[in-house]
C-alpha cells in the first residue's frame, strides 16, 4: 500500500509533538509565523474563514510555506481533536516535513 505524502506527515506529526516541536492553535501559531521562530505551517482544509484568512495572509507576509491537510486530519495526528492551524519551529524535523510535502 503507497501512502500519501500528506499520511507520511501526518504520522510524523505525532512525532514532533512528542518531541515539542509543534506550535497548535490559531494564535501560537500567528505569533510563531510573525517572529520568524515558524519553519512551515499547517491548515486543516476546514477551518472557518477567519482562521483561514489570518494563517494565510501571516504566512504570506512573513515567507512561510502553508499547507493544507484534509478536514479533520490534524488535530487527530497531534492528538488534540478540533486543532486547525499548527506550525513546526526551524529545525530537521521542519526539513523532514517539508520533504513530504514537496514531494506531492
Amino acid at each position: 500500500m503507497n501512502e500519501t505524502a500528506e499520511e507520511r506527515a501526518l504520522s510524523f506529526l505525532g512525532l514532533c509533538m512528542r518531541a515539542g516541536q509543534v506550535v497548535s492553535g490559531q494564535e501560537a501559531c500567528v505569533a510563531a509565523i510573525r517572529s520568524g521562530e515558524s519553519a512551515l505551517a499547517l491548515l486543516d482544509a476546514g477551518a472557518s474563514e477567519n482562521t483561514l484568512k489570518r494563517v494565510e495572509d501571516a504566512c504570506a507576509s512573513h515567507q512561510v510555506p502553508l499547507y493544507r491537510i484534509s478536514p479533520g486530519s490534524l488535530g487527530h495526528a497531534i492528538g488534540k481533536p478540533g486543532r486547525m492551524v499548527i506550525s513546526v519551529p526551524a529545525g530537521r524535523m521542519a526539513e523532514k516535513l517539508l520533504t513530504y510535502f514537496q514531494e506531492h
